[in-house]
């Protein structure tokens, strides 16, 4: 989790430059949903406080890496800091709905609780870390939100690989 988080914390700062898309997309887009998955593995696997404290150790852990990472720039300070806000909100929220769909058919959890976290995750990251500043984070975030719900559709086939393969709770 720590690795995801660090890693997009650090490629969130560099545009995505193929297909035109540099001023809609970065590459933290492509990482980033990954935590959700982490999440929601834990979640089925060991349920919601299992994932709970896989969340909070990502979070601590990335978050002090991060920082560390971040104090020559004022804007990559911002960028941890959204990043932590967003990041336990969107995942403990994650875990709340995920837990709730739990009993529904494999797939209604991961990508309805995705679909949510990620928006959440999204408006609340974007919002945070460029608000005030000269980037066009709404165009920014816009592409970061496609981006994350296509990976979150992608993520579903080793979500179901994942849970056919194991026991799950």
């Amino acid at each position: 989790m720590a690795v995801v988080i660090c890693s997009s914390n650090y490629l969130v700062q560099f545009p995505f430059n193929y297909f035109q898309l540099n001023e809609i997309i970065t590459w933290g887009a492509f990482t980033y949903p990954v935590s959700f998955f982490i999440t929601e593995l834990a979640n089925r696997f060991f349920g919601k406080k299992f994932a709970r404290k896989v969340v909070f150790a990502g979070f601590l852990t990335g978050l002090i890496l991060s920082f560390i990472l971040s104090l020559q720039e004022f804007i990559v300070s911002r960028i941890v800091i959204g990043s932590g806000i967003a990041f336990l909100a969107a995942q403990l929220l994650d875990i709340k709905v995920f837990d709730f769909l739990r009993n529904k058919s494999w797939f209604i959890p991961p990508l309805i609780s995705s679909l949510l976290c990620s928006l959440l995750d999204t408006i609340l990251f974007f919002s945070i870390a460029f608000y005030g500043t000269d980037i066009n984070w709404i165009t920014l975030a816009l592409g970061d939100f496609t981006v994350k719900l296509l990976v979150d559709f992608v993520m579903l086939l080793p979500f179901r690989l994942a849970i056919s393969k194991y026991k799950v709770i």
